[in-house]
């Protein structure tokens, strides 16, 4: 079984990298606003970043969410 310093440290290279790579992506993304390359609308604009800023709540819900079992109450 893994101990709670090796869940850690687990989580911690994880997290690190898979965030290290996000950011690279979202960098990448931004390369595409260069009008001279490519072309786009406001409505595209919109459509990117209403779709990464509702995965990023999603997935923020999951950290926050820890009564996910909690029974009906009136």
């Amino acid at each position: 079984m893994s101990t709670e310093k090796e869940k850690s440290e687990r989580f911690k290279r994880v997290a690190e990298g898979r965030t290290n790579k996000i950011i690279d992506q979202i960098r990448l993304l931004g390369n595409c606003a260069n009008k001279s390359n490519y072309e786009y609308s406001e409505e595209d604009i919109r459509k990117i970043f209403s779709a990464i800023e509702n995965e990023l709540r999603l997935t923020k819900a999951k950290y926050q969410s820890k009564q996910k079992n909690k029974k009906f109450e009136l």
